[in-house]
């Protein structure tokens, strides 16, 4: 099915999405506690200061991302593992909130910004038939880090000071993936692509980023692939909410993240299949019904069993978002300009989990229950897939 390399390219996203890994929520939120015991801060200045430095990231975001279209993936790839292992270090100095404000700002960009947007835009632009499973199996090494990050990391934490781990973790990028990259993608050029068979005569239109921006279909697209960023940032940030509302037990939620994880994986190994036979287009208006079934579920049940069955229901959205976000933008755009593309995409998603965080935060201040949080959250995907409904037949690529 796969060439060398195209397993090759494959290993390399794989590589980038796992250390994406550093700048995502789930592992800062693991130094949560360390960090605000060093600088004396609450838990809603830390808030603040995440969701700004995040917000500014993105803005970053979408004029250095559109930068990969323009030089090979190895250079690009090369100033990337500089700027991680830079922002790693950089962290690990934290010593004021305005310090911790850069090193937010600037693990967010790297981290989960323009690591995963390496990933991800050269895979997309590599594959053309085997795109789905070429990118479920490379957002395996984020599901990977998911699983195992959290445990290794709060185990270091009750022997090694935080400041340390952020050193090591600096000296871990710059090591392996140098190497890991030469090695993987030193023959991979602008317009090296998979061999297939597609024919010549039925090309699609390559559509550049200010023609995107002026086709109503991106944006009613973005409201279905923003709606999971932002609702599960939301109630990964303010779990301790839902916990409390609940009357959940202290562990429960800790717990429900297996199922998170497991069916993310399931459904990322599925979708990628189901992609490559029905493509992106035909799957996108699905994308969102398990979340959809996710906020009924927090509205109307309360019995702990509840909480596996909504982060599991949140895993399947997220194995299907993270395939069908990169896809979806080849399939209907080209991949001539889709790093500048995904760039926009990638800095919107990362805007859209600064954005739930701050308005999950001012709901509850202002004494929204979580089930009339999730009434809000349910419209909103509710309304999303009925614009997406009225498109459906109209979400094919122009040919030339």
């Amino acid at each position: 099915m796969f060439n060398n390399l195209s397993l090759k390219v494959i290993l390399f996203g794989f590589i980038f999405t796992f250390f994406s890994s550093f700048g995502q929520s789930f592992f800062l939120g693991l130094f949560n506690s360390s960090i605000r015991d060093a600088l004396t801060i609450t838990h809603g200045q830390f808030g603040s200061i995440y969701a700004s430095a995040t917000l500014l990231s993105s803005i970053v975001l979408v004029w250095i991302g559109k930068k990969i279209d323009d030089v090979n993936i190895l250079k690009f790839a090369s100033y990337v593992i500089i700027f991680l292992s830079v922002s790693c270090f950089v962290f690990s100095k934290i010593s004021s909130v305005i310090f911790l404000f850069i090193g937010i700002f600037l693990m967010r960009l790297a981290g989960q910004g323009l690591s995963s947007h390496t990933a991800t835009t050269t895979i997309s632009r590599f594959f053309e038939k085997n795109r789905g499973r070429a990118l479920s199996t490379g957002w395996l090494g984020l599901s990977l880090a998911e699983f195992t990050m959290p445990v290794l990391i709060v185990f270091l934490l009750t022997f090694i000071e935080w400041r340390d781990i952020w050193v090591s973790i600096s000296i871990l990028v710059i090591l392996v993936l140098p190497v890991a990259t030469f090695i993987l993608v030193k023959e991979v050029k602008l317009d090296t692509r998979e061999e297939s068979k597609i024919d010549e005569n039925n090309k699609i239109k390559q559509w550049k980023r200010i023609e995107v921006l002026k086709d109503y279909r991106f944006y009613i697209i973005c409201m279905t692939m923003l709606a999971m960023p932002w609702i599960a940032t939301g109630s990964f940030v303010y779990q301790s909410f839902i916990s409390s509302s609940k009357e959940w037990g202290p562990y429960v939620i800790a717990q429900s993240f297996m199922a998170y994880s497991i069916l993310s994986v399931i459904t990322l190994f599925i979708s990628g299949f189901l992609i490559d036979k029905f493509s992106s287009r035909k799957l996108l208006i699905y994308m969102n019904i398990p979340l959809f079934f996710g906020t009924i579920v927090i509205y109307y049940f309360d019995a702990s069993l509840y909480s596996f069955v909504f982060f599991g229901l949140l895993g399947m959205t997220n194995g299907l978002a993270n395939v069908l976000g990169s896809s979806t933008w080849a399939e209907i755009y080209g991949v001539k300009y889709i790093g500048s593309i995904k760039a926009l995409t990638t800095a919107l998603m990362v805007f859209s989990t600064a954005f739930g965080t701050a308005l999950f935060g001012f709901l509850i201040d202002t004494g929204f229950s979580i089930e009339q949080i999730a009434v809000i959250s349910g419209t909103y995907i509710f309304g999303s897939i009925i614009l997406l409904y009225l498109i459906k037949n109209k979400l094919n690529p122009h040919y030339l």
